[in-house]
């Protein structure tokens, strides 16, 4: 699609904020530019997942010495929540639910694609700004009142939603069926009505930005792989997201109208049964996997384009199969959404319709292997620069690998049977999504934080919050594994009353040490993050010497990105380490056809002497070499 005729719409917008006087408000706040508006999807979804980890440590301290008691935990949730110390039973559900809650939605899918998206979507596509810069502003604020729904459910007397954060019925459908099922359980419904409606607003402003909005020149296929997989992530969502809100709709209904959607020949407390008839959980389940399993790839895909970026610049290499990458793109965001099944297959379902599910979920490893083999391909025999965002990027890619390989273990249904519910999902789930995600994004920050911020983090201090997050992730999850395979349960309470479990204790311990080592590695990234705000080493223009258009706007914030033209686009973005060439990367904005810019960045052609002495001979092969970018010659 040509976009020729988006400058008139690119000047629009370009006028329209150059000439107005901006304050606090409307600058920092009420902000409808999509750098600010990233940078405020970020810090949000930073300070959200810091709220879920220290609920997944408090969980773990729990698991690791059920019997010990912590007098600070009683000092800060009260005698209520942790009485003699001690989590209470209710309250430890309600952490791990609403610690999932987090970081599945707020943090891997808001804070990371609504950072990302909003960041680079306009400045890669050669756009002044969002198509609608409101609603981007709208988008981010009703994730933000979504994120203090849920942060104020934790704190209410009756005690934060509980049941696990795919919230099945009847758990909570039923306001009295246990603590976790009362207003917490509500006020988690309204926060996740207003995390979707943010969705959706952002998610059809991305599609529009890319279909609409691109510079003169940038053709889909000179798209840098971060726009295809924001885009394939902003579709997934439109899609899938009103099913979800549907389905909390008919929850809300069942929970406060007296219907029966999902309800039927209930007993509650050993009294009679309920008036409900007619409903069915599995109806419930049908409708937010309909949602969950395209929301994994709304989480992975743009970790994986932020991955594709990263390595190509850091590897000086043209990424391995572009197109290829692409259609595994549109193969993954097409097979998501038919194998929500295989995370029902314990519900009685068909066996002829467990069978399709189980072929579905096996073919989209395909896609997936795909990238992960072109990552590998794109990594091979490439002149590697080790920063900070490329060691992140490659632990993406190892955790991408291992957490996919158990992937098939769970994809087959006769095998999904018995480690189902166990400790063995909680460790792919975890490996593959959380752990690769959150690299992903660690890698995005590290690399594009010059361009947010117009300064450097340190090095050193990034390395280190690489390899104690790197290692403490392996450590905290990879034993589970094998507890799974034993069958231990997840998201039990206590397992010193259960003896046949007694001879995983020391494991626990070790994975609740190693999650607390993982813990205090963030307060390195936070103390790096924050203080490389104001007092970091102020970065060139294009620290990393990269193609792509972000790297041609100047540090400085202003409205429009560019002053003056857009830049026009003329080749395509992995044009490093070009034969002919000077530099090892040509930027997308230097004309590919033979003119005079052109030229002025190409070698000089080596002559072949007109003597026939050796030496010169030899001499003039390794130039020609290294014209023709050869190695080892």
């Amino acid at each position: 699609m040509d976009s020729t005729a988006t400058h008139t719409a690119d000047a629009h917008v370009h006028g329209d904020h150059g000439h107005h006087k901006e304050t606090f408000l409307t600058k920092y706040v009420f902000s409808q530019d999509h750098k600010m508006i990233s940078k405020q999807f970020l810090i949000t979804g930073i300070v959200m997942g810091c709220f879920g980890m220290l609920m997944s440590i408090l969980f773990r301290l729990q698991l690791a010495w059920p019997d010990t008691s912590f007098p600070i935990l009683e000092a800060l949730l009260g005698s209520k929540w942790a009485p003699d110390g001690k989590l209470d039973a209710s309250f430890y559900m309600g952490l791990v639910t609403i610690h999932g809650t987090i970081m599945v939605f707020f943090v891997l899918t808001a804070g990371l694609s609504g950072t990302f998206s909003n960041l680079l979507i306009p400045l890669q596509v050669g756009a002044r700004d969002m198509a609608s810069p409101f609603m981007n502003m709208l988008s981010y604020w009703f994730f933000f009142m979504s994120s203090v729904v849920l942060t104020v459910s934790v704190f209410i007397e009756s005690g934060p939603a509980a049941g696990g954060w795919t919230i099945y019925p009847p758990l909570s459908a039923i306001p009295k069926a246990m603590p976790g099922s009362g207003m917490g359980m509500t006020l988690w419904l309204v926060s996740m009505v207003l995390f979707i409606v943010s969705a959706l607003l952002g998610g059809i402003n991305y599609i529009t930005t890319v279909l609409n909005m691109r510079t003169k020149g940038m053709s889909m296929n000179r798209m840098p792989l971060t726009i295809w997989a924001f885009f394939f992530t902003a579709i997934l969502g439109v899609l899938s997201f009103p099913v979800l809100f549907g389905g909390s709709l008919l929850l809300i209904f069942d929970r406060s109208f007296g219907t029966s959607f999902y309800l039927s020949d209930i007993f509650l407390n050993g009294e009679g049964a309920l008036a409900n008839s007619g409903g069915s959980p599995i109806l419930f389940q049908h409708l937010f996997w309909f949602l969950g399993h395209p929301e994994v790839y709304i989480i992975i895909l743009p970790a994986l384009g932020i991955t594709s970026e990263i390595i190509a610049v850091n590897s000086r290499k043209p990424i391995f199969g572009y197109t290829a990458m692409i259609i595994s793109i549109i193969g993954i965001a097409f097979l998501s959404f038919i194998v929500w099944g295989h995370h029902m297959f314990i519900t009685g379902m068909n066996p002829l319709l467990g069978l399709i599910f189980v072929i579905f979920t096996l073919i989209i490893a395909v896609p997936s292997a795909v990238k992960t083999f072109n990552y590998l391909a794109t990594l091979w025999r490439g002149n590697i620069q080790f920063t900070t965002a490329m060691l992140f990027a490659i632990g993406l890619v190892s955790f991408f690998i291992s957490g996919g390989l158990t992937g098939i273990f769970l994809g087959n249904a006769a095998i999904d049977i018995q480690l189902h519910d166990t400790y063995f999902v909680v460790a792919h789930f975890h490996i593959v999504m959380g752990c690769a995600a959150i690299f992903g994004m660690m890698a995005g920050i590290y690399q594009w934080f010059p361009r947010l911020f117009g300064r450097m983090m340190n090095r050193t201090l990034g390395f280190m919050h690489f390899w104690l997050t790197f290692i403490a992730a392996y450590l905290v999850f990879f034993p589970m594994h094998f507890m799974g395979l034993a069958g231990v349960p997840r998201r039990y309470y206590q397992f010193t009353i259960l003896p046949e479990f007694g001879v995983w204790d020391d494991v626990n311990v070790l994975i609740t040490m190693a999650a607390i080592v993982g813990a205090l590695a963030q307060l390195i990234f936070l103390y790096n993050f924050f203080s490389s705000i104001f007092f970091g080493k102020k970065s060139v223009q294009n620290p990393w010497k990269s193609n792509t258009l972000e790297w041609t706007a100047p540090v400085e914030r202003i409205h429009g990105n560019w002053p003056g033209e857009i830049p026009t686009v003329h080749r395509w973005p992995y044009d490093y380490s070009k034969p002919g060439y000077d530099d090892d990367f040509i930027p997308q904005t230097v004309p590919d056809d033979g003119t005079e810019e052109e030229v002025a960045h190409r070698k000089t052609v080596p002559t072949m002497p007109e003597s026939k002495d050796p030496a010169e001979v030899v001499q003039f092969s390794s130039l020609l070499a290294k014209w023709l970018g050869l190695r080892n010659i």
